[in-house]
């Protein structure tokens, strides 16, 4: 084109002259190679792709609504402009499942509470109970905050997936906690004492079975399914510390002199 003069190197001045360089790129390509992914075919709008480094689902947000304030700003010849691609569209999902998912797993710690206030008869017990659940999610998270900082989509159900696993453990322990306090009349030291020779085993046996069976799903080459493994693992053996650590200073501080 034009003897290689270094003078053409420019946009062309007309619709017409931009058409005909295109016409004839177009025609040089091979088969299969043409430029409909980034044309359309009328030839009136084209796509910009941008690459970036890894971004959390927020900053890919933020990053989108700044370029489109930009273009608004700066483009007013440009009236539509639509963001996609498989980032901004897990981003979007992510975010809104995470919400989804804290909502979802507060309703359901307000609805475990209400139903151990019932069945336990005592509204410091159901209280104290949802405690060591809470407290093992934050610390398993925690602890995955600083190993790995990110939290996928896969992660964001954890919490949700496994306070119906952690609260049972829980569960067990005031049964027989109360049991000691109501049938037997122990006081709160001797009543810990029997919920631990009681359900003290059966809590490690079920808690060390659920680990191991998780633990195993790390070793699936799906990273998203692996980490969920081990998150869940965490939370499980967090759980249980929760329960035998946690729970009976709890218990002795809102029970003694009841």
């Amino acid at each position: 084109m034009h003897g290689d003069d270094q003078a053409a190197y420019r946009l062309p001045a007309s619709r017409d002259l931009a058409a005909q360089y295109l016409l004839l790129y177009e025609l040089s390509l091979p088969q299969g190679l043409d430029l409909n992914n980034r044309i359309d075919v009328l030839k009136s709008a084209t796509r910009v792709t941008v690459t970036a480094k890894t971004l959390s689902s927020r900053e890919v947000l933020a990053f989108n609504a700044r370029a489109e304030a930009w273009l608004k700003g700066n483009t007013p010849r440009i009236t539509r402009v639509d963001s996609s691609g498989p980032a901004l569209m897990f981003s979007h999902i992510g975010q809104r499942n995470i919400r989804a998912m804290l909502i979802g797993t507060a309703v359901a710690l307000f609805g475990i509470s209400i139903l151990l206030i019932a069945a336990l008869k005592s509204l410091r017990l159901g209280i104290v109970s949802l405690v060591p659940n809470f407290v093992s999610a934050v610390m398993g998270f925690g602890v995955w905050g600083l190993g790995v900082g990110q939290v996928g989509i896969s992660l964001s159900i954890v919490v949700a997936m496994t306070i119906g696993i952690v609260v049972d453990d829980t569960v067990h322990f005031l049964s027989k906690y109360r049991r000691g306090r109501l049938e037997l009349g122990y006081a709160p030291e001797d009543a810990v004492h029997y919920a631990f020779q009681t359900a003290g085993r059966a809590l490690f046996t079920t808690t060390a079975v659920l680990v191991a069976g998780f633990l195993i799903i790390v070793l699936s080459p799906f990273i998203p399914t692996a980490q969920v493994g081990l998150l869940t693992a965490l939370i499980i053996g967090f759980a249980l510390a929760a329960d035998f650590l946690l729970l009976p200073p709890l218990l002795l501080a809102v029970d003694r002199g009841a």
